[in-house]
Formats: C-alpha cells, sequence, structure tokens
C-alpha cells in the first residue's frame, strides 16, 4: 500500500489557498458569515429553550378549592391532581399560609392584615411538566372535583412556546441554506483552482497520477479553508455572544432573560463549526474536482 504523503499534499493545498489568494479569502469570509449566522440563531433557540425549562419550573398554575370543602376534603384532592399526566407536583396551601403569604407580600397595605383567613380559599400550587400543553392541562384541573377556579399564565407560556417553535424553524431553515451557500462559494473557489491548473492536471494524469494523488491537494486547500473559517466564526461568536450577555445582564430592562454562559457551551459550538467546517470543505472539494479527473 503506497504511503499517503501527508507533508506533500499539505503543502500543496496551502500553495493553491495563496495561488488564489481574493477567492480563498471570499470562500473563509462566507464560511465564516455563514458559521456565525447559524451559530447565532441556534444560541437563540438553545437559550429560548433553557428559559422555557425555567418558566416550567417557576411558572406554576394556582387551582382553588371549593370553600365549602372541609381542609381534609381539600387536602384529599391532592392526589386527584397528582394523577394528572403532565402534573409534577402539587402543594397544598391552606386559607391561613395563604393569608400570611398576601399580608407578607403587601405588608405597607394594612388592608390584608384586617382579612380572616374563612375570606380566602384553600388552594393548589401545581408545577407542570411540559408547558406546551398547559392549556390542556389547565382544563383537566377545573374537571377535578373539588376544584372550582384555576390561575394561569397560558398567555406567557404561548408566548414562549411560539418563540421557541420560530427560532427552532428559522434555525433549520437557515442552517440548510447557509450550508448550500458555503459548498456552493468553496465548490467554485475549488474549481478555480482546478481550472487554473487543468493542464498540470492533465499531465498528472498522462504520466500516470492516480485520481487520488491528483485529488487529495484540492481536499486538503478545500478542508484548510472549511477549518480556518470554522475557528474564526468560533472566535467571534464568543465574542459577540458575550458582549450581548453582558449587556442583557446590564440592563434592566431585559433582567427578566437570562442566558447561559458561554463556557458551558463552548466545547458543543466548537465540535459543531468544526465538523460544518470540516464538511463543507472536504464536500466542496470533492464536487469542484471531480470533472477535471476525467482526461
Amino acid at each position: 500500500m503506497r504511503r499517503h504523503n501527508f507533508t506533500y499534499f499539505l503543502r500543496e493545498g496551502f500553495r493553491g489557498i495563496f495561488l488564489h489568494g481574493l477567492m480563498s479569502f471570499a470562500a473563509v469570509g462566507i464560511i465564516v458569515a455563514c458559521l456565525l449566522i447559524m451559530g447565532t440563531f441556534a444560541l437563540v433557540a438553545v437559550n429560548v429553550e433553557a428559559m422555557l425549562g425555567d418558566l416550567e419550573q417557576e411558572n406554576s398554575i394556582i387551582a382553588f378549592v371549593d370553600e365549602n370543602l372541609s381542609e381534609e376534603q381539600a387536602r384529599a384532592i391532592g392526589d386527584k391532581l397528582e394523577s394528572i399526566s403532565n402534573v409534577q407536583s402539587s402543594t397544598f396551601i391552606s386559607r391561613e399560609q395563604a393569608l400570611k403569604e398576601f399580608v407578607a407580600k403587601y405588608k405597607d397595605d394594612s388592608l390584608f392584615s384586617e382579612i380572616p383567613a374563612s375570606a380566602l380559599r384553600n388552594r393548589y400550587q401545581i408545577y407542570i411538566k411540559d408547558i406546551e400543553k398547559m392549556a390542556d392541562t389547565v382544563q383537566q384541573i377545573k374537571a377535578t372535583n373539588g376544584i372550582v377556579d384555576v390561575r394561569a399564565q397560558l398567555e406567557i407560556a404561548k408566548g414562549f412556546v411560539t418563540v421557541r417553535n420560530i427560532a427552532g424553524a428559522v434555525s433549520i431553515i437557515l442552517i440548510a441554506v447557509l450550508l448550500a451557500v458555503s459548498l456552493f462559494i468553496i465548490s467554485n473557489t475549488i474549481r478555480l483552482a482546478a481550472f487554473t491548473r487543468r493542464e498540470e492536471i492533465a499531465i498528472m494524469k498522462m504520466c500516470g497520477a492516480t485520481n487520488s494523488f491528483v485529488r487529495w491537494p484540492f481536499l486538503y486547500e478545500g478542508l484548510i479553508l472549511g477549518l480556518l473559517g470554522a475557528v474564526i466564526a468560533f472566535a467571534l461568536q464568543w465574542v459577540i455572544y458575550t458582549l450581548i450577555t453582558n449587556a442583557v445582564e446590564a440592563s434592566d430592562v431585559l433582567s427578566l432573560i437570562s442566558m447561559i454562559p458561554f463556557s458551558d457551551l463552548q466545547k458543543e459550538v466548537a465540535l459543531v463549526f468544526l465538523a460544518i467546517g470540516f464538511a463543507v470543505g472536504v464536500g466542496g472539494s470533492g464536487m469542484a474536482i471531480g470533472r477535471f479527473l476525467r482526461v
């Protein structure tokens, strides 16, 4: 088996890049731009998904118990509520406990300190598993015997679900489109390089050079362009994401938005960028060089 001449092919790959400096620069620039756009939308989707998870943990449903039921009867409803498939947990809150919470929350308002506990209802604070099913879960809770009213922030939940679905769909569409654009640019760059060296390739083929020997320098050229674009895009993505995170944390208006630190995502982002850079570089080169090997 003939040894793969890594040094020669790598040197030829770099030579091809510098031989077509402007096209190489354009190819790297397009890869960087595509990866940044894809990465930004993907990170938005990841953060929306995380915030939606936090909302599932923090956004509770309040179910009010019929005031005609005794506390013992009211507590017995808990098992029925937790039997609902999307209910993660339910906590019983007595009239007295509810009054204490109101007084503590509105301590500057003497009105609540004068209200008797009997004026309030026993209630349950319910946390759900999947916020997308909140509306159906609310209906099931309302249908439970002994529950007379339910308070849930359905509009907020629908808003987060809509944002997540849009971000996910846009990310998928952009990734597909931008991958196609990147492949096209890399393919044209390598095709130009091969066209310039078409006579050299023809001579090598007539001298007995195999297709793989002729193809490898171009594959290395595409690989270098793809990986270089991935590295630059990763560095820029890190800087941009950090700047946005700092701006969000410093803003009072955006204080409700919590962003995942880039340090928690950097490994996954780096691997995805490198994988896409590799696939686009090698794939684009492979698509371009095929026609020039038929001599």
